[in-house]
């Protein structure tokens, strides 16, 4: 019994010196040496296998038994048996942020820039990512680098200004496609900062005040050109409105005229009118009207050549008759008195 006992106590420490030297080179391969990736690393030391365990929430084990996988523990409790079963890898399943150290990449149009970023991944397949790539955490953080400067390759710089959108995304699609293998899925991926050279900051300085100049030319010429238009939408309107306003004044004028004509044969008419009636009704069978109408004729007779005189300079050609007034007058009404008589007798028919 007492022998028993003493061979059970001298076997403890060998096990156990021999599960913590197969369990070391795990725990160094889980190790990340890479100095721009070491807080992805998994964990420093791999749990001791002592049969009964508790696997936390949001971590994946992977089992080994002989040295052969056996089987991934999903988090609860896990029964494993000591010294034939280790524990081999202990991935976290949760989301992992990477800082991506600035790089250098050139653009299509030859323009060399430093980038830098930030990776969103997680492990959703334990299993391949023991098995499937070594290191994964160092992996995709190179992968990711080598897809950045591929994809900056292919923009020019204006477009990777531009669209830093659908440069994340083509970044992502890329290294998804790669990483699936590997049992890692990259959510997303961002652009952080873009540095460029001195000069092309200078020459885009230099285009962006060229630009606005070249809008302040123009906003100009259209306020010039929309002024003239202005102008002469102006000029326009007031040439017409002067042209409506000499038309109504003309007409106006017209019509005044047209009334004043109508007037004055309307007055002369009543006056021929109430001389008719005059004469007609004269003392005398109408001879005292014929004399009136005789001394009014005599009287514009001697008038209108009053009136020749005056304006017709120093020569004035008369008729030999001039000086006999009365022959002048008899004419004047005989022709009234043959008008008065073709009147009566029209009136008569």
């Amino acid at each position: 019994m007492l022998r028993r006992t003493a061979l059970a106590i001298s076997t403890v420490p060998a096990s156990r010196t021999r599960i913590a030297s197969i369990a070391a080179p795990h725990a160094l391969r889980n190790r990340d040496f890479s100095s721009s990736t070491c807080a992805l690393r998994q964990s420093d030391s791999l749990p001791w296998n002592t049969g009964i365990k508790f696997v936390p929430q949001q971590q994946g084990w992977v089992i080994e038994r002989f040295g052969k996988f056996s089987r991934a523990l999903e988090p609860g409790l896990a029964l494993l048996i000591p010294g034939i079963e280790k524990i081999a890898y202990v991935h976290t399943l949760k989301e992992v942020a990477v800082e991506i150290t600035p790089q250098s990449a050139i653009t299509r149009d030859n323009v060399a820039l430093e980038l830098d970023g930030v990776l969103y991944y997680r492990i959703v397949d334990p299993v391949k990512a023991s098995y499937g790539v070594e290191k994964p955490h160092f992996a995709i953080a190179q992968l990711a680098q080598t897809t950045m400067r591929s994809e900056i390759g292919q923009l020019t710089l204006d477009r990777t200004l531009a669209e830093r959108a659908s440069l994340n995304i083509n970044i992502v699609e890329a290294i998804g496609a790669a990483s699936s293998a590997w049992g890692i899925e990259c959510l997303r991926y961002e652009v952080r900062n873009i540095h460029l050279p001195s000069s092309v900051i200078s020459a885009m300085h230099s285009q962006v005040s060229a630009e606005r100049s070249k809008r302040a030319a123009i906003l100009e010429s259209e306020g010039q050109r929309q002024a003239a238009i202005n102008v002469a939408e102006g000029q326009k309107k007031s040439q017409i409105l002067a042209s409506e306003a000499d038309m109504q004044t003309t007409i106006n004028k017209a019509e005044g005229d047209a009334q004043a004509v109508r007037l004055h044969a309307s007055a002369t008419a009543a006056g021929i009118s109430q001389i008719a009636s005059a004469i007609a009704a004269g003392a005398g069978n109408g001879q005292s009207g014929n004399e009136a109408a005789s001394l009014q004729i005599a009287e514009k007779w001697v008038e209108a050549w009053g009136g020749i005189a005056k304006n017709a300079g120093s020569v004035v050609v008369v008729p030999s008759s001039m000086g006999d007034a009365a022959s002048m007058v008899t004419q004047g009404l005989s022709m009234f008195q043959s008008l008065t008589k073709n009147g009566a007798a029209n009136a008569s028919k």
